[in-house]
């Protein structure tokens, strides 16, 4: 898959182009994106996604917190496993935000991007005010020689299929229903960053994660995860929360993740934590030693799930 940040000498066989956020890049997501792929296929093209960096959310309404299911890097990640020949990250600016429909279409797609075919979904839009739809991409597809298609009707209930349901899930520990959702164990990545130690105290030394900007965080609480570090998979827990034994309830929840059978040093390292399932609440100990005990319970509940119910060995 190529890249394209800049598409000024942007240059593909006959493109097939859609276009939107791909938040998750869920099931949803994936649906579109074969179709898409088959569709180029068939004509002997390329796939492309035009989609935009940074979120349009951040840029129109910055004042507005703005939590995500994917980063940017994830994204690529995930589009590289969909097998697409280009991905456009267009920047996304106010300025961008003005432009009517029918000049995008013209100065984007048509003079850049020499679009072939465009695959639209049935209530998907594009251009100022959201008034370029299907209707009216059939309309300029005439005038400017290229294609469009609607997308085949997603097999899955919109409302589920939504990011925000799947935050919704994640939020209240329901793990499962979520990766079914997502296609794919939720992620969190980030640089491992100085915490205060205190793991290594109760014998259980974790990895501090710094997790990106604008990063949805689930729900607090002690996760069963797959450890993705140097490309090795190492099996381990996570605890999400304020730690209220040790801090006395911090201000910020915190995000710690012990390996097992791992000595190394992962301070300034990058991490990546695929979520399997939830464990537990996160609980007040009435002292350190019982946190210890319940730690080395954790543990063993994290291989049994990932050993016997996941089939990761």
């Amino acid at each position: 898959m190529k890249i394209w940040e800049d598409i000024s000498n942007f240059n593909a066989k006959n493109p097939v182009v859609t276009i939107g956020s791909f938040d998750g890049v869920h099931l949803g997501h994936q649906q579109v994106l074969k179709q898409l792929n088959d569709i180029a296929k068939n004509i002997d093209g390329e796939s492309v996604v035009f989609t935009f960096s940074p979120h349009p959310a951040k840029v129109l309404s910055p004042e507005k917190e703005l939590v995500l299911l994917t980063t940017i890097e994830e994204k690529i990640e995930l589009f590289t496993e969909s097998k697409l020949d280009h991905l456009v990250l267009y920047p996304f600016t106010k300025e961008f935000s003005q432009l009517k429909y029918e000049d995008f279409v013209e100065q984007i797609l048509v003079d850049k991007l020499g679009v072939n075919t465009i695959l639209i979904g049935y209530d998907n839009t594009v251009g100022r005010n959201k008034k370029g739809d299907f209707k009216q991409l059939k309309k300029l597809s005439s005038k400017f020689d290229f294609k469009v298609i609607k997308q085949n009707e997603i097999r899955f209930d919109e409302k589920e299929l939504s990011s925000t349901h799947i935050r919704t899930l994640l939020s209240h520990g329901k793990l499962l229903a979520a990766s079914k959702l997502l296609g794919y164990p939720y992620v969190l990545s980030g640089n491992v960053v100085r915490g205060q130690q205190i793991g290594n105290k109760l014998g259980f030394p974790t990895a501090n994660v710094l997790p990106c900007d604008n990063k949805f965080i689930p729900g607090m609480g002690v996760y069963a995860v797959m450890v993705e570090y140097d490309k090795k998979s190492y099996k381990g827990m996570m605890n999400i929360g304020l730690r209220p034994t040790i801090d006395d309830y911090a201000k910020k929840p915190v995000i710690e993740a012990h390996l097992f059978d791992f000595k190394e040093n992962l301070y300034g390292k990058f991490i990546k934590i695929s979520i399997i399932r939830k464990l537990r609440n996160e609980y007040k100990f009435d002292s350190v030693d019982a946190l210890r005990a319940q730690l080395k319970k954790d543990k063993q509940f994290a291989l049994e799930t990932l050993n016997k119910e996941f089939g990761i060995q």
